[in-house]
């Protein structure tokens, strides 16, 4: 008996052996497999959540409506108020992808938000930028004639805010006068109105909002965007980091076929872009107006595919440097985007 007991716990222990050299194999096999799902290019996610804006196409829908961005998918979870809660969301994680000014994307990254900016999307150029409109009969003339008046604009922290405080702080006005500027929320819709009708003294207005206002007549432009930058991509999209750490496949193909839709864009001809995100628009079937994407001009994005630069970001970090906001060398702009992901990275070298 006790020549068989040991032959029996003799066999036990092969069996148990041979089982956990089976077990490693196998976890083996997977890891191998999971590495060569990871080395062959194919997304770690099959979509990808984002906010969207009322009655406007953005480049990543135009991307999976050209078929660039497939396999993977776009996943809406609604409309966004504003580019800063857009990428506030993409913090927070409830989205995957967010865009807005590179001013708000500065600040944010300086409060340690953990995000990237990866291509830009938005900016102005002889067809496509924002002007700031005073009334014909306006006694504004001059920055110094903005001291105690107020100017109308979609949300603070963004684009239109740093613009009209550049053009301040270049025309010579203190951080004190500059102040003494009001900053008005107004909702875009309501913006020109609200210069007629001397709710406010400047107006920024851009696209078919400034375009339906000058065929009314009885404004003018104080100055525009671009007379300060000339062009320039003034906006990028963001993804967290732990999203391109843990999903650089998927970060690539979107920045990819973005990048390729801003170039599709670029050398269409209007008539047959704006085609296109009409059919996208009512397609999306969400009850909205395609009447806004016939004064579609251009894309304004100043880098090929997006491509993004230093300079679209030192302007901002220099004014928050300059009124206070940050810390001298705090944030430095090659710190706040990445190229990497660009198909366009070796012709812009």
């Amino acid at each position: 008996m006790k020549v068989s007991s040991n032959k029996t716990i003799h066999i036990l222990l092969i069996l148990l052996l041979a089982s956990a050299l089976a077990l490693s194999a196998c976890g083996k096999k997977e890891e191998a497999v999971t590495a060569s799902s990871s080395a062959n290019g194919e997304p770690e996610v099959a979509e990808l959540r984002y906010q969207g804006w009322t009655g406007s196409v953005s480049f990543p829908e135009l991307a999976e409506d050209l078929g660039y961005l497939a396999p993977l998918k776009l996943k809406y979870i609604g409309n966004t108020i504003s580019g800063p809660q857009d990428i506030q969301s993409v913090v927070t994680g409830d989205t995957d992808f967010g865009g807005a000014f590179n001013g708000a994307i500065v600040k944010l990254i300086a409060a340690k938000a953990e995000i990237t900016s990866v291509l830009a999307y938005y900016g102005s150029d002889e067809s496509t930028w924002t002007g700031y409109y005073a009334l014909d009969d306006s006694p504004i003339k001059t920055a110094k004639d903005l001291i105690g008046k107020k100017v109308g604009m979609n949300t603070l922290g963004g684009h239109h805010e740093a613009v009209i405080k550049e053009y301040l702080y270049r025309a010579g006005l203190t951080l004190d006068e500059i102040k003494q500027v009001t900053l008005v929320v107004v909702p875009p819709v309501s913006t020109e109105q609200a210069l007629r009708d001397k709710q406010i003294d400047i107006a920024s207005l851009g696209g078919i909002l400034r375009d339906k206002a000058l065929e009314r007549g009885g404004i003018h432009p104080l100055f525009k965007d671009t007379d300060l930058f000339g062009v320039f991509s003034a906006g990028s999209y963001v993804l967290s980091n732990k999203f391109i750490k843990k999903n650089p496949n998927a970060t690539r193909l979107f920045v990819e076929a973005t990048a390729k839709a801003i170039e599709w864009a670029r050398i269409t001809p209007i008539e047959e872009v704006v085609a296109r995100y009409e059919s996208i628009i009512n397609k999306r079937g969400r009850k909205e107006d395609t009447s806004s994407v016939k004064y579609w001009r251009s894309t304004g994005v100043a880098g090929k595919g997006g491509f993004i630069s230093d300079k679209e970001f030192d302007t901002w970090i220099n004014w928050f440097e300059a009124e206070g906001s940050l810390k001298k060398g705090q944030v430095k702009a090659a710190d706040l985007y990445t190229n990497e992901f660009s198909p366009y990275l070796n012709e812009t070298k």
